[in-house]
Formats: C-alpha cells, sequence, structure tokens
C-alpha cells in the first residue's frame, strides 16, 4: 500500500515522518517546497502520477490571525486546494485522510462537541476549514477526516514553544484564561492516524468524521502552568507570574471558541484508539527539545 503524506515538513508531517518510519508501508514525502497544494493544476499531475492508495494531507493555512486579513490564501489552501484533492482521491479510487479542527465550532456549548453536533465557525480560518471538510464529503471520495485542537509539540510554531520562548524572555506573561478546549499532541494524532490505517488497507472502514484530541480540557493558562512546571524541572528559565487575563483584554484579531471541547468517543468505539495524554505529551516534547538544545552546546 502506497500513502502520499502532504505537508511533510510541517509539525504534523515531521510526526508522521516519525511514526510512519516505523512501518513497511510505502510512504512517499512531500513538502510545501516540493509540492505547493495550493497549485491546483501541479496537485492533478504530481498525484495522478504517483498513484498512492492512502492520501494524508498535513498541510494547512494555520495562521489564524493572518486569515482574517488573507481569506483568499487561507481558502485557496484550506478549501479550494482540498477539493480538488477530493476529486482527484474519487478518480484514483484512493482514501484522503484530512485534519480539520475544533474552529469549525462557535464555542457556545456547554457539553463537548459531537461530530454531528451543528457548525459555526467564527473566523475566517474556521470557516475555510469548514468548506474544506464539506468539500470532502460531498466529493463521494473515501475519506476519514479528523477535527483536533490545540496542537502542539517538539517541532514548528506552537503554543508550548511559544511558551518557552516567552518564558525565558519575561518575568511576568499574560496568558488567557476564559477559552476552554483540549491540548493535543502531535504525535499522537500521528499515531491515530497511523493506527488507523489497516482499516483502510483491509477494506473494514466507511467514510467519516472522527474527533481526537486531548484527554482533559483546560484553559489556555492552565496548559501554560502544565507547560512551565515541565520546563523548571528541565532547568528552563520560566517566568514568575503568570497573570489570567479574558479573551476581551487580550484582544486577538480573530475569535476564538470559549468552548471547544471534543468529544472523541467515536473514534475510540470504531478504532479503540483514547484521547491524546497532553501532559506526558508535554513532557516528551520538552524532553526531546532539552537533548536537542544540549547537543548543539557540544557542537
Amino acid at each position: 500500500m502506497k500513502i502520499l503524506v502532504l505537508g511533510s515538513k510541517g509539525q504534523l508531517g515531521r510526526c508522521l515522518t516519525d511514526q510512519l518510519i516505523k512501518t513497511a508501508y510505502e510512504v512517499v514525502y512531500l513538502s510545501r517546497a516540493d509540492l505547493d497544494i495550493g497549485d491546483l493544476a501541479s496537485l492533478v499531475d504530481n498525484i495522478s502520477s504517483l498513484k498512492p492508495n492512502i492520501v494524508i494531507n498535513a498541510s494547512a493555512f494555520t495562521a489564524v490571525d493572518k486569515a482574517e486579513d488573507n481569506h483568499q490564501a487561507a481558502n485557496l489552501i484550506n478549501h479550494l486546494a482540498v477539493a480538488k484533492l477530493a476529486d482527484i482521491c474519487k478518480s484514483l479510487n484512493s482514501w484522503l485522510i484530512h485534519i480539520s479542527t475544533d474552529y469549525v465550532f462557535d464555542g457556545k456549548a456547554v457539553m463537548p462537541y459531537r461530530e454531528d453536533n451543528k457548525t459555526n465557525p467564527q473566523s475566517i480560518y474556521g470557516d475555510t476549514k469548514l468548506k474544506g471538510e464539506l468539500s470532502i464529503t460531498t466529493s463521494g471520495c473515501n475519506y476519514f477526516i479528523i477535527r483536533t485542537a490545540w496542537v502542539f509539540s517538539e517541532y514548528g510554531n506552537n503554543f508550548l514553544k511559544t511558551m518557552l520562548r516567552l518564558g525565558a524572555e519575561h518575568k511576568e506573561l499574560a496568558i488567557v484564561d476564559d477559552q476552554i478546549g483540549c491540548p493535543t499532541y502531535a504525535q499522537d494524532i500521528a499515531k491515530a492516524i497511523v493506527f488507523m490505517l489497516p482499516n483502510i488497507d483491509l477494506k473494514t472502514s466507511t467514510s467519516g468524521i472522527f474527533h481526537f484530541c486531548g484527554n482533559q480540557p483546560c484553559s489556555w493558562h492552565d496548559f501554560a502552568i502544565s507547560i512551565f512546571l515541565e520546563a523548571k524541572e528541565k532547568g528552563y528559565k520560566v517566568p514568575t507570574t503568570l497573570k489570567k487575563v479574558t479573551s476581551a483584554e487580550f484582544k486577538s484579531i480573530a475569535p476564538r471558541p470559549l468552548y471547544s471541547v471534543l468529544d472523541c468517543s467515536s473514534i475510540k468505539i470504531e478504532f479503540d484508539i483514547n484521547p491524546s495524554n497532553w501532559i506526558d505529551g508535554i513532557k516528551s516534547s520538552i524532553e526531546i527539545l532539552s537533548l536537542d538544545v544540549s547537543s548543539k552546546k557540544h557542537i
């Protein structure tokens, strides 16, 4: 079985590389430099020539605030390119595994969101991601859409790495405390995807949307506390004060859902996949980053 990973140098793409290298699958990795998914004509030519059995789309326009002023660019990557991928997969009779987001919801719920709950994105980013989902579900291709949330790892740009950087530079940080979600370790997303692959190989699964995120909800402030507790243990310089602020006080460009906890029971029932243990994910990320820093000091 041949697998194509798009966006292989991104945060999730690099985690997929870490996990897929442990398998016997034939895998082709394409980064943005190798294939710009925004070039729709090139997308058709390249994927059609490769004829993969499964396409894992780890590419996305993920800059939530920048999307507000770059609607066209976000729509191209998160919607139009995804629609083209779905069409290609249908023509090749291939499966498409696509990553989506908790930001397709408005955050007004009081219980964790199920896959069939009403979507109502509040930002350009969330809107383009939802349009990408809809283009897949109406295409007729075989697919798994995985909605996830608050993704972090030792790779790329993410909240954990931002906190480590800012914590080394400032004694006091102000962190939003009224947005509730579930941090998700990107290595766990990659592991979940790899765990789903044999079901496709055996043709035992039907298409569907699944939620996969961290096992415990928290605020960004709580998330930061957990990061700095582990970072301090590893010898990182950390702030002495973490001030709680509201979303209104923080004033981000794009609106964020105040509550975006995802119900992950469906993926547990269908594939026996447990939610991400994000506390362990923090420990793993910081351990790897610490080893990386240590090795550079000896170069």
